[in-house]
């Protein structure tokens, strides 16, 4: 027999909710389970996967493999977003805008799950409307994936990127000697 090696996942999984859903039919109610799972990289490619199903850990099983088929890359440009985006979903809109370094991830809930998975450690964002964690996700999911780098907004405009002026050199200065 051959030794079976757990194979390292190549994306990590944070259940961000999970619902328990009856239904009433003509013998009684039947309970099902909706899973809200997010899986990500760490290194800008996100997925979000929501699944019903009669026990806990298949809801979340089918979640992720319905996340693994909905992937989306975000360019990620010093540890932050490289522009100001709204995301929007049902009555959910979401707004992120991009920090300095040490800034850290300033949203709550969903968002912040959705963004520590994803890569992304500055930014801040803010939630209006509608702030349940299903919406709010996927208006996160929405927004992160209308973020673009300056290389594809210039290419979409038809522009050359300008190329970076050189830094002017400083001038050398002799010295100082200290005077007693």
């Amino acid at each position: 027999m051959k030794p079976r090696f757990k194979k390292d996942k190549e994306f990590a999984e944070r259940v961000i909710k999970i619902n328990r859903i009856t239904r009433v039919v003509k013998g009684g109610r039947r309970l099902r389970f909706r899973a809200t799972v997010v899986i990500g990289n760490h290194k800008g490619k996100i997925g979000l996967g929501i699944a019903k199903a009669n026990e806990v850990s298949d809801a979340v099983v089918k979640a992720v493999s319905v996340a693994k088929n909905n992937l989306i890359d975000i360019p990620i440009y010093k540890d932050t977003i490289p522009h100001q985006i709204i995301g929007k979903y049902e009555s959910s809109k979401i707004l992120f805008k991009p920090a300095t370094a040490g800034t850290g991830v300033i949203a709550g809930g969903a968002v912040r799950v959705i963004l520590e998975i994803s890569g992304i450690h500055n930014v801040v964002a803010k939630t209006f409307g509608s702030r349940n964690k299903v919406n709010t996700s996927r208006a996160t999911i929405d927004a992160l994936s209308q973020v673009r780098t300056k290389e594809e907004i210039y290419q979409a405009r038809g522009k050359e990127l300008p190329k970076p002026k050189p830094k002017p050199a400083k001038p050398k200065t002799p010295p100082k000697t200290k005077k007693s």
